[in-house]
């Protein structure tokens, strides 16, 4: 129950990756037929993730991942400012990958502003129309967040970016596959100009990501070499990942269409209901806001996360304390604390994060092991034991 951190290739995606490292090793930038071959492959790919994005084939960039594609909608776009001072809008609660590289620009002179959320997680519209100023060349929203799920206004965000002139990024790691996007340029995201997927997300291998570049965008590249992807990425394609992603979205597509959240989402309400009606002084982060349909992030107070993880894992549950770049952290979890919860409670919370391949029995196993390792815990946890006496 640690989807968000990372899952399982599915066979299908394995079978299709197979080949490109075998049989087909051809590189795509060559002229003879083993060369050929991966272009085709790689075309095909390209074609099935603008499916799932409703997007044009050529907006699609390959990158090593996620970050990679965090990092260079955020350069790609602030580099290309000509000298101007430019002014970069992101939020307090996005994944490290945008955060870092918001502080590394500020180093490069660009100024950059960090909005609060609400006690559930959310962006609130007012809150960027108020921090726009003319010289706003960016704002990056994450779609949906990898520690609460909590999905934000993206389709009103971007419109208001565009009243100004900003261009818009989302980082749609954690929706790519669990939401319907339309990026299509009369579609409800028409205004988001850069978006980012992972494929290790969404049942694709680690290694393999892509950046959503609307045609009208003007990006610079971070790395120089060939001609590859339009000028964009230059780097030798990594074919069978490519291929993998492609099959993954391919397969995501059809898990949406046949109402795929709307099976999972009781799932993780079975979970939440469950946990909550067994422990006391618990409670959801985020509870309220609109969230996808396999995140739940639990407080459980007088408990140390690190500690509950491990305990549940020796069980054989694999759950997450936060965003699985930060295991080990010292500090409470970033979105937490901007949500507004103490550093205790940030640190007594953990998030469980299903995917399309969780059973009803996986979570009736997790209904048992959970409220069991709290209560252990809890009985060697001296704030608990003070609390209790206080209520005597």
């Amino acid at each position: 129950m640690d989807a968000n951190a990372t899952t399982p290739l599915l066979p299908e995606v394995f079978e299709a990756m197979r080949p490109f490292y075998m049989e087909h090793y051809g590189n795509a930038s060559s002229i003879h037929q083993q060369g050929q071959q991966a272009r085709a492959a790689v075309d095909q790919a390209r074609d099935s993730i603008a499916r799932l994005l409703r997007c044009r084939a050529s907006e699609i960039v390959f990158t090593s991942g996620g970050t990679e594609s965090d990092n260079l909608a955020l350069f790609g776009t602030l580099k290309t400012t000509n000298g101007e001072k430019s002014h970069l809008i992101t939020t307090s609660i996005e994944h490290h990958a945008v955060l870092h590289a918001a502080e590394a620009l500020e180093k490069q002179n660009v100024e950059v502003t960090f909005l609060p959320c609400t006690a559930q997680g959310l962006i609130e519209p007012a809150a960027l129309a108020a921090a726009i100023r003319p010289n706003t060349r960016l704002v990056s929203v994450m779609f949906a967040n990898n520690e609460t799920g909590v999905i934000q206004p993206i389709a009103e965000l971007a419109a208001i970016a565009h009243q100004t002139g900003a261009l818009f990024h989302t980082d749609a790691v954690q929706a790519a596959g669990k939401l319907p996007i339309d990026l299509s340029p009369k579609g409800p995201l028409k205004d988001v100009d850069l978006a980012t997927i992972s494929g290790h997300k969404i049942h694709a291998p680690k290694g393999i990501g892509a950046l959503f570049v609307r045609r009208s965008v003007r990006l610079a590249p971070m790395m120089h070499g060939g001609m590859h992807e339009r000028q964009r990425r230059a780097g030798t394609e990594n074919v069978a990942g490519i291929v993998g992603l492609g099959k993954a979205a391919e397969l995501a597509l059809q898990w949406l269409a046949t109402d795929g959240p709307a099976k999972l989402a009781p799932l993780r309400d079975r979970l939440e209901q469950g946990i909550l009606a067994e422990v006391e002084e618990a409670g959801i982060n985020g509870a309220g806001a609109p969230r996808v349909a396999n995140t739940a992030n639990l407080y459980f107070d007088h408990v140390e996360a690190e500690a509950l993880v491990i305990a549940l894992d020796l069980k054989g549950l694999s759950v997450s304390g936060g965003a699985a770049c930060q295991s080990g952290a010292t500090e409470p979890s970033h979105v937490l604390t901007a949500m507004g919860l103490s550093p205790a409670r940030a640190r007594a919370s953990i998030r469980f994060s299903l995917s399309k391949l969780t059973t009803d029995d996986e979570v009736d196993e997790a209904l048992k092991l959970v409220p069991a390792a709290v209560a252990r815990l809890r009985e060697l946890s001296p704030t608990y034991k003070a609390a209790i006496a206080a209520t005597l």
